[in-house]
C-alpha cells in the first residue's frame, strides 16, 4: 500500500465521521480537529475506523501523530512498512 492508497483511507473515514468534510479544501498540515470541529468520540472513532480498516495497532501516546493529514499518512505508512519486517 502506498502513500496515495493510505491517503484515500484516511480521507474515506474523516468524510465518514465527519460527512460534512470538503475533502479538496483540507489543508494536510493543519489540525483535523480543529478544522472540523472534530470531538475527542469522533477522533477516537477515526482511530478506531482506521485500526480496523488497515490492521495498525495506533497506541494512545500516538494519536498527536494523527492529527493532520500528512501525519496520519506518515504514520500509518510507516507503521505499515514496520510491519512488513
Amino acid at each position: 500500500m502506498n502513500d496515495l492508497d493510505i491517503r484515500k483511507v484516511v480521507q474515506e473515514e474523516l468524510n465518514n465521521i465527519a460527512p460534512e468534510i470538503d475533502l479538496a479544501a483540507v489543508d494536510p498540515a493543519g489540525d483535523l480537529r480543529e478544522t472540523f470541529d472534530i470531538d475527542s468520540m469522533d477522533f477516537l472513532n477515526f482511530i478506531t475506523a482506521i485500526h480496523h480498516r488497515l490492521g495498525v495497532d495506533i497506541p494512545e501516546l500516538d494519536y498527536p501523530k494523527l492529527v493532520t493529514l500528512d501525519g496520519a499518512v506518515a504514520y500509518i505508512t510507516a507503521k505499515l512498512g514496520s510491519s512488513k519486517m
